[in-house]
């Protein structure tokens, strides 16, 4: 599949705007209009790494579609997404501060119920 065509899919997954995905990566929406219509040849690395973080995706699966080499050997270590979709859709709705809030609440109350010896995210490190 071709990497324009890619991104679209995945986007329209998670019920996201081309406007949502532009912000979200950094990118203007004119400049990911044209990556969705196949208009530009061989994007940078950086704008697929922003692209595969905006759509919680291994940057491996753009950068295939891209049709850049995956290595020499094409192994290392495996990323999956183990994120329910419909939560990054539902995420995905409310502007980025209030993801920051959201993440903060999460972890603060990861963190009051791992000293109790549990937790809301078993074998997950809480950052501080």
């Amino acid at each position: 599949m071709a990497l324009g065509k890619k991104i679209r899919q995945l986007r329209e997954e998670l019920g996201m705007s081309q406007a949502e995905l532009s912000s979200q990566a950094g990118l203007s929406q004119g400049y990911l209009s044209q990556l969705e219509n196949d208009e530009v040849q061989n994007p940078s690395a950086a704008v697929i790494f922003r692209l595969a973080q905006a759509l919680n995706v291994d940057p491996r699966v753009l950068m295939d579609a891209a049709g850049y080499d995956s290595g020499a050997n094409g192994t290392g270590p495996e990323f999956s997404v183990t994120v329910d979709p419909e939560l990054l859709r539902f995420l995905a709705r409310f502007p980025r501060e209030q993801q920051s809030f959201l993440l903060g609440l999460l972890r603060s109350l990861d963190q009051q119920q791992t000293r109790s010896g549990r937790s809301i995210a078993p074998g997950v490190v809480a950052e501080s």
